[in-house]
Formats: C-alpha cells, sequence, structure tokens
C-alpha cells in the first residue's frame, strides 16, 4: 500500500523515498495536522508524527488567524485548511506541500465566505467542502464546494446538503464516498453522502445516535467512519461501517464531554480527536484521544495540542491512501 502512496503523487520521487526508507528500516507512516483555533483566532499549525505521536508546530502557520475552519488532504502529496472566521467569515483556502509543510494560498476560494463548514477527501482526485455559516442575511448554507487535486480549481456541485446547515463535520471512504454528519440550524442527527463516482447525494437511513453540532470526524478508509464528541452528545463516537452504513456506538467514547474539536487518522492504524471545549468546566483542551482501529481502544496522546483550542481543522497524510 506505501507504494501506491508513492506512485500516484511522485513516481520519481516518493516512490525512492519510500525504497530508502526501507533500507534505513523506517518507513514513512504519515502525519496529521491540527490547524487553526480559538480562543480569539490562532493561526498555529501542529504536527504529529504517526510513527510516535510526537509533536512539532510548523514555523509557517495559516495565512491569516482563523476558528472554524475545516480540513482536507490529498494524501502524499498536500493538505488543505478551508474556511473559518478571521475574524469574520472568510472563503480562503490554504495549502500546505507535505514534503516541506510550506503553505500556498489559493487563488480560487470558497464560493461563499463560510465559518463551521465541513470537508472531506477523496484522496488523489478532489476535495469536499460542504455547508457552514455565511455572512447574514442567508446565514447556514447547503452548499458543497469542490477543489480538483490536479489543479485546485473550484466547481460547486448541483447536488446539496439535506438542509442548510454549519458546525457539521466530514469523514471518507477515499475512492467510493464522503460523509457529512451532523449541524446546526438546529440540531442535526443527519449524515448525507456523496458518492465519488457522480457527486450524487443520498442521505443514511440511520443517522447519528443523538442530534448534535461541533463534532469531528475521522475514517479507517475502506472499512469504517467515525463521527465524535459535540454539543449535546459529550463523548459519544458513533461508527459507520463503510460495507453497508450501519451504525453502532463505541464503547470507548471521549475521555471527557467535548464539542468543537477536530480529527484525522492514520488510515489502517489508529483515529485521533483533539482540542475543543470541555463541558465539564475545564474550557478549551490541549488534549488529543486515540482510538485504535484494530480494537476501537482510546488511549490519550501524552503529548497534546501546543495551546489549548477549540474550532480547529483537522486533515492527514496517509502511507495507506
Amino acid at each position: 500500500m506505501a507504494l501506491r502512496y508513492g506512485a500516484r503523487t511522485r513516481p520519481g520521487t516518493m516512490v525512492s523515498t519510500w525504497l530508502n526508507s526501507l533500507v534505513s528500516g523506517t518507513a514513512p507512516s504519515g502525519d496529521g495536522y491540527f490547524g487553526g483555533g480559538t480562543p480569539g483566532t490562532m493561526t498555529t499549525v501542529d504536527k504529529f508524527a504517526f510513527s510516535d505521536d510526537s509533536r512539532t508546530t510548523l514555523g509557517t502557520g495559516l495565512a491569516t488567524a482563523t476558528r472554524a475552519l475545516c480540513g482536507f488532504a490529498n494524501s502524499g502529496v498536500a493538505g488543505y485548511f478551508a474556511g473559518g472566521a478571521a475574524p469574520s467569515e472568510t472563503a480562503t483556502v490554504d495549502k500546505f506541500a507535505f514534503s516541506d509543510d510550506s503553505r500556498s494560498t489559493l487563488g480560487t476560494g470558497l464560493s461563499s465566505a463560510r465559518k463551521s463548514p465541513g470537508g472531506f477527501a477523496n484522496s488523489g482526485t478532489a476535495g469536499y467542502v460542504g455547508g457552514g455559516e455565511r455572512p447574514g442575511p442567508a446565514y447556514n448554507t447547503d452548499a458543497i464546494d469542490k477543489f480538483a487535486f490536479s489543479d485546485d480549481s473550484r466547481t460547486t456541485l448541483s447536488a446539496v446538503l439535506t438542509t442548510t446547515t454549519t458546525y457539521l463535520a466530514g469523514m471518507a471512504n477515499s475512492g467510493t464516498a464522503g460523509y457529512f454528519g451532523g449541524g446546526d440550524g438546529s440540531l442535526l442527527s443527519t449524515v448525507d453522502k456523496i458518492a465519488f463516482s457522480d457527486d450524487s447525494r443520498s442521505t443514511l437511513g440511520t443517522g447519528l445516535s443523538a442530534a448534535r453540532r461541533g463534532l469531528a470526524g475521522m475514517a479507517n478508509s475502506g472499512t469504517a467512519g467515525y463521527f465524535g464528541g459535540g454539543n449535546a452528545s459529550g463523548t459519544v463516537v458513533d461508527k459507520f461501517a463503510f460495507s453497508d452504513d450501519s451504525r453502532t456506538t463505541l464503547a470507548a467514547g471521549l475521555a471527557e464531554a467535548t464539542y468543537d474539536p477536530a480529527g484525522f487518522a492514520n488510515s489502517g492504524t489508529a483515529g485521533y480527536i483533539g482540542g475543543g471545549y470541555g463541558e465539564g468546566g475545564t474550557g478549551y483542551a490541549t488534549y488529543v484521544f486515540k482510538w485504535a482501529f484494530s480494537d476501537d481502544s482510546r488511549t490519550t496522546l501524552g503529548t497534546g495540542l501546543s495551546v489549548a483550542r477549540g474550532q480547529l481543522g483537522g486533515m492527514a497524510t496517509n502511507v495507506s491512501l
């Protein structure tokens, strides 16, 4: 699977890097990124190495201090942080090259300025940003923007979310479909599914186990996707099997009731949910929770975020995508 990761992105360079790493005994495992957040607004981007869960903080953060943004990634190539409030709603999309973590800002941003959208990606093909809150008087949107990874061009899908909403989350079964879950207008349990073959939308018969906003998403591509946290379900993590979209709820949820965290995954190995606002009176959080996909057990990383925050975005580069 790692060879696929190299070959689909940079045949001359990435495959060589992967082979050299095998010789040295240090095959690449990927990295996860948490960007932006509140209180206030932040440019901070923290990077977690999947090899040992160690954290570094990028020297170059977001182009503008931003909260209430979302993330998505073209694994092995680049990750994106989109939308948010800086401090008012923005259409900005920042792109981070995984080769050196350098940042550029897309010439074409979102189709409208918005905060608290959801994001996911069909790695190697395109990223998607759906929903969010726009400046008045229109407020929440049901629009879904699509960014082609070949040239970062943006189109807007003819398919829209089931309802206009904000504070939703996204996750994806790369190559097959992406999912938007939860949200606000009134609290939602809805899970919308976007088929990557034709960008059509369907809505799952079984939604979230509880209506909620401000949740996080992560996925073990090919196996299952997860939505965790949020008002008003706190610690709950719902799992959706990609084989039939059936839902179960993990025995080990978040260690603390939390809303407005972010998530990403080391597909095939583990998923992560970090930051947010602890509903138990603990305020903004630095903790990062990790679920092993082998048995859905939860641990808490010894090193959390570099600064306590919520309303952040998450994205990752994976060897297995």
